[in-house]
């Protein structure tokens, strides 16, 4: 008898892909639309409604049945509450990543096992390898799309039951796949912006949950160039959008953020060499290991800080109460409330947020 598998059908190409792969390897597939998000855009537009009628039509097109579930107030709660928090805290979150242990291997996966399903699927690029008790995250053949970066936060019991079908596909033969199908979304743009929320004008899609308070540019030094917005708009490292009127450093440079002081509603600029942006390591509280805690209190692997970062050097030191990274390599512009996320060769390993950097 066929293996059921429930497939998180987002109305993107990715995800129509990987239904139309199980279904052909003789899987019993059923899609599953998350509705995590009911707020129309600024244009009144829910793009929500698009997205399902692209389900229907792909589902309709490989023969497989397909639902919607509403998971907005889990959403809201657990993802959404989080990602204000922190901006209101001064830092920079990822909302994605815990948009994937919240909601799509929390609740999607408690909802596809209720419909009797014996394993879930997304169009995620990154693999899986199932080993007995334990599940090792992979990187996907296409290292330009892969997207262990955003699983770093699952755990054992989230990775089991787990199918990647698109980890050994690059995005072309993904979209070559959809075409030859005539698949609706096989020439649909790939989304962007926050997890289910999308494109917005972000400063204008903040103000509606956050006060904006505006403060102070300054230099270390105390001279005022001119007034922020508020410091959730901005971020370490920053060069556009200060709004200081075209000013350059006495040696014709550009400004770039260098600190946010949430306490006095600074925001610190410099221009010129960036020395002030490199760092030497990092600070996390905790991290989430996968497939497991590592023997070792220290050693060396390579790690991201950002998603769009090829991999870095580093040493990982684990302590009592909070873990050290020391970079190999300088490191610009470490941000605080981003995950941090090491790799051994081919697997994930783990990540935590960075609390704070070490200069």
């Amino acid at each position: 008898m066929a293996k059921t598998v429930v497939v998180g059908m987002s109305g993107g190409v990715d995800s129509s892909v990987a239904a139309l792969l199980l279904k052909e390897q003789g899987y019993n597939v059923i899609g599953l639309y998350m509705n995590n998000w009911e707020e129309k855009d600024e244009c009144g537009a829910c793009t929500g409604e698009e997205d399902f009628a692209d389900v229907r039509r792909v589902a309709n097109k490989i023969g497989v049945p397909y639902y919607s579930v509403n998971f907005a107030k889990e959403y809201m709660d657990r993802v959404f509450s989080y990602f204000l928090a922190e901006y209101k805290a001064g830092r920079t979150p990822n909302p994605d990543v815990l948009c994937n242990r919240e909601i799509k291997f929390k609740d999607f996966k408690q909802k596809a096992l209720s419909l009797g399903a014996d394993y879930i699927a997304t169009g995620h690029y990154c693999d899986i390898l199932h080993d007995g008790d334990k599940h090792y995250l992979l990187k996907a053949k296409d290292q330009s799309k892969d997207q262990t970066y955003f699983l770093n936060q699952l755990s054992q019991d989230q990775l089991d039951k787990v199918l990647f079908p698109l980890g050994k596909l690059d995005k072309k033969e993904v979209r070559a796949i959809a075409e030859k199908h005539g698949l609706a979304t096989a020439t649909k743009k790939d989304s962007t912006g926050i997890c289910f929320i999308g494109e917005r004008n972000f400063r204008e899609f903040l103000l509606k949950y956050i006060p904006a308070q505006k403060g102070k540019i300054m230099t270390y030094d105390g001279k005022v160039l001119g007034e922020h917005l508020g410091l959730m708009y901005y971020t370490i490292g920053q060069r556009r959008g200060l709004g200081i009127g075209g000013q350059v450093g006495d040696d014709g440079s550009r400004w770039f953020v260098i600190e946010k002081d949430l306490k006095n509603n600074i925001l610190y600029v410099a221009h010129g060499e960036e020395d002030k942006l490199y760092s030497r390591g990092l600070i996390m509280k905790e991290c989430n290991w996968i497939p497991c805690a590592p023997q070792e209190k220290d050693f060396e692997c390579t790690g991201k800080f950002r998603y769009r970062q090829p991999e870095q050097k580093c040493t990982v030191h684990i302590r009592n109460g909070e873990i050290e990274v020391e970079f190999k390599e300088k490191q610009r512009a470490i941000t605080e409330g981003q995950f941090a996320v090491f790799y051994d060769g081919d697997k994930c390993i783990g990540g935590g947020v960075i609390e704070k950097a070490i200069f």
